[in-house]
């Protein structure tokens, strides 16, 4: 037998045996661990049910139809919008929908009841006149509640579900509407398989339900119990051995209670699930519902069409906060502020060059599995840099965000310094403190020289010369020279008047912005003839000649600097 590994805590620290493990399904022949989803589920928001029910303040109605009109605009086509017989709110804004013509002739409003007649009365008046219709009933099954709250035995809880699947059936009679019914046995993680096929089967057989009019069943995990393996093999057995399968919808409506609702969802469809109920981010009761932008991304990112649009993440995410006041975590997959940032160096540098190799087709990047902009965000919010970051990602923003490429050796110099920067800050810094940096550091004007004008002459051979004054320690200075162009010209009159023999090399120059406005900076290297080092200034101007040569003075100045 293997010793167990140390913990660093003494065995029994917590109270862990007052706690029963759940018992393995017995399926030996399970199928879901080889299954592929190849399409998207049928969808139904929960939002206005569920999530409303779970906030400290409940919506409002203006804050109701704003959630209303953004499931619509997601593409929602069935959304439960509430529990009428239970709250006088519910039913208001259900009469609302309906008198207003707010409901498209393409969606399909849901609402929750208990199997008890004055309430299912209540539901079917607040229903009247509305074109399409799930009526959702509901009962507990589950052998800790039938013990402990209702003190009935199966039979028991059976006849309570079958005389409100009658009552339903009586009320809606008369409906001209299109009317689904829905059953789910609450609890069903907690309840014995077999009762929950024959409770479920006894429903069907009621409602008369058929292929071409079926109902849906819905298998709620309403308190996470065990792994999410665990409640796939409850939906394969449940599907293997429900005699109504081909007259039913299978669906379900997962909480997050162990952290795994949306893993507990995407095997249950592996299982056979046909529809998936639950909320935007994963608002909810306890810690919240499945969360439904997660699952439709994750099928997005594997190529399936999710049938859902979050294209616009950014303000569905603000949209949401505002309306149930609670905010969306930074890190919460696809639409937290932070998803698409990496603040390592090494991995800033594998997104950097994983971009510049993007091409149409396949999107292939390190570190993101989706392209940013499919969700509205872009390429410049994917890096950002404190003091853990490296050269990749100050490379990165400063050639997005200001079109500025940096040779690697400056580059390798100046992340230096911005790292020292972050540490002196002890937070992130943003991109244009990063931008300023650059600045400060290699446009060098503390130094023996300050240019303060210049001439450009035509010379001899169609060369050029320049003459220009020089602030050398408080002293103007006229130098003279000659060259090819007015850089080499500039180089000349250093070495001529001053003694001060330049080589330029590693030049470069980008336009910051566009217009007349524009200005140019330009980033160079001198070199020391001594012992080669090199030494980069910056010239910024929007003349592309004075930052040239305000670039080689600032060099300059660095190397006396130095």
């Amino acid at each position: 037998m293997s010793k167990q590994p140390s913990t660093g805590r003494a065995p029994g620290a917590m109270p862990f045996s007052k706690y029963q493990a759940f018992k393995p399904i017995d399926l030996p022949d399970r199928q879901w661990p080889s299954q592929v989803i190849e399409h998207s589920p049928r969808w139904c928001s929960v939002d206005l049910r569920d999530g409303n029910q779970a906030l400290i303040d409940p919506m409002n109605v203006d804050e109701k139809l704003r959630l209303w009109d953004l499931l619509l605009d997601i593409g929602f086509s069935e959304i439960e919008v509430g529990f009428p017989a239970a709250s006088q709110p519910d039913f208001d804004f259900i009469r609302k929908l309906i008198d207003e013509d707010r409901i498209p002739d393409d969606v399909t409003v849901q609402v929750l009841c208990q199997a008890r007649r004055e309430l299912i009365e209540k539901t079917v008046e607040a229903l009247e006149g509305a074109s399409n219709v799930i009526f959702h009933l509901y009962n507990s099954t589950s052998e800790l509640q039938r013990r402990v709250v209702f003190d009935l035995d199966r039979s028991g809880i059976t006849d309570l579900a079958v005389k409100g699947t009658e009552i339903v059936k009586e009320g809606l009679k008369n409906f001209s509407s299109n009317v689904t019914f829905e059953y789910s046995p609450e609890s069903f993680t907690g309840t014995e398989l077999d009762f929950a096929v024959d409770i479920c089967g006894a429903v069907a057989e009621t409602w008369g339900a058929t292929p071409d009019d079926p109902i849906i069943i819905n298998l709620p995990s309403t308190v996470e119990m065990a792994t999410p393996n665990i409640y796939a093999d409850q939906i394969e057995w449940f599907v293997r051995n429900f005699e109504y399968r081909e007259s039913t919808v299978i669906s379900l409506h997962t909480h997050n209670d162990r952290g795994t609702g949306v893993a507990a969802t995407e095997l249950a469809i592996m299982a056979g699930a046909d529809r998936v109920e639950g909320c935007l981010f994963g608002n909810g009761e306890r810690t919240g519902n499945c969360d439904l932008v997660t699952v439709a991304m994750n099928l997005f990112s594997q190529g399936v069409d999710p049938t859902l649009d979050f294209r616009a993440m950014p303000e569905i995410r603000e949209a949401v906060e505002s309306i149930n006041k609670i905010p969306v975590h930074e890190r919460h997959p696809y639409a937290g502020e932070l998803v698409f940032t990496a603040f390592s160096g090494s991995h800033q540098d594998a997104i950097k060059k994983g971009m510049s190799k993007v091409e149409e087709g396949l999107w292939e990047v390190p570190y993101l599995p989706i392209d940013p902009g499919d969700v509205g965000s872009s390429y410049k919010e994917a890096i950002r840099v404190n003091s853990q970051s490296g050269k990749g990602g100050v490379g990165f923003l400063l050639e997005e965000h200001y079109g500025i490429s940096l040779p690697r050796e400056l580059l390798v110099e100046f992340s230096g310094l911005v790292q020292q920067l972050t540490e002196k800050l002890d937070r992130e810094i943003k991109t244009e403190e990063i931008y300023d940096s650059l600045i400060s550091n290699y446009i060098v004007e503390s130094g023996p020289y300050r240019l303060v004008d210049y001439d450009l002459l035509s010379a001899k051979e169609e060369g050029q010369r320049c003459v220009a004054r020089v602030e050398i320690s408080e002293n103007l200075v006229t130098i003279d020279g000659e060259g090819s162009g007015p850089i080499e010209a500039f180089v000349n009159a250093m070495a001529d008047t001053l003694n001060e023999p330049i080589v330029v090399v590693d030049y470069r120059e980008h336009a910051l912005g566009t217009g007349t406005d524009a200005q140019a900076i330009c980033v160079l290297a001198i070199e020391d003839n001594v012992n080669q080092k090199r030494f980069y200034g910056l010239g910024l101007s929007r003349n592309t000649i004075t930052a040239s040569l305000s670039a080689i003075v600032s060099a300059l100045n660095r190397r006396w600097n130095v």
